[in-house]
C-alpha cells in the first residue's frame, strides 16, 4: 500500500511539474514562408482572470487575437484581417512545450482554391533581466 502511494505522489509530481512548463505567458517569435519571402511574426501572450489574451504581428500590421483558448498544454486562436474589406481568418492550433509552440495554422485558399495549412514553430523571446535593458 506504501508503495501505491509512493508511485502516486510521483505521479502528482509530474504532473503539476508538465502544467508549470505549458505556461503561454511571453512574447513569442517564428517566421512563416511565402511566395514573396520570408514573414516575421511575433506574438505576445498572457493569461488574464483564466483567458489567454494575445497580440499578433506581422509586416500586415497588428491585431488581438481571437477566439483563444489555453487548456493543458494546447493552444488555440484565430487572426482575423481585412485586406481590401474582405474578412481573413487564420486559424492557428499548438501545443506548447517549454519555450516552443510546435502547430498548424489552417487559412482559407485563394479564391475559393483548397484550404492552406502549414506548420509553425515559435520560439519564446527570452526575457530581459531589469539590469541588462539598456536606453538606445
Amino acid at each position: 500500500m506504501k508503495s501505491v502511494r509512493i508511485i502516486g505522489s510521483l505521479f502528482a509530481v509530474a504532473a503539476t511539474a508538465a502544467a508549470v512548463a505549458a505556461n503561454p505567458d511571453g512574447t513569442w517569435k517564428w517566421s512563416t514562408s511565402s511566395p514573396n519571402g520570408e514573414i516575421p511574426t511575433t506574438l505576445k501572450l498572457a493569461l488574464e482572470n483564466g483567458k489567454i489574451v494575445g497580440a499578433y504581428s506581422n509586416q500586415f500590421g497588428d491585431t488581438a487575437i481571437s477566439n483563444a483558448s489555453f487548456q493543458d498544454d494546447l493552444i488555440t486562436f484565430d487572426v482575423v484581417r481585412d485586406l481590401s474589406g474582405k474578412k481573413y481568418v487564420v486559424k492557428y492550433h499548438g501545443k506548447i512545450e517549454g519555450d516552443t509552440i510546435k502547430g498548424t495554422l489552417e487559412a482559407a485558399g485563394r479564391d475559393g482554391g483548397e484550404p492552406l495549412k502549414l506548420d509553425w514553430n515559435a520560439k519564446r523571446a527570452t526575457k530581459e533581466k531589469a539590469g541588462d535593458a539598456k536606453p538606445k
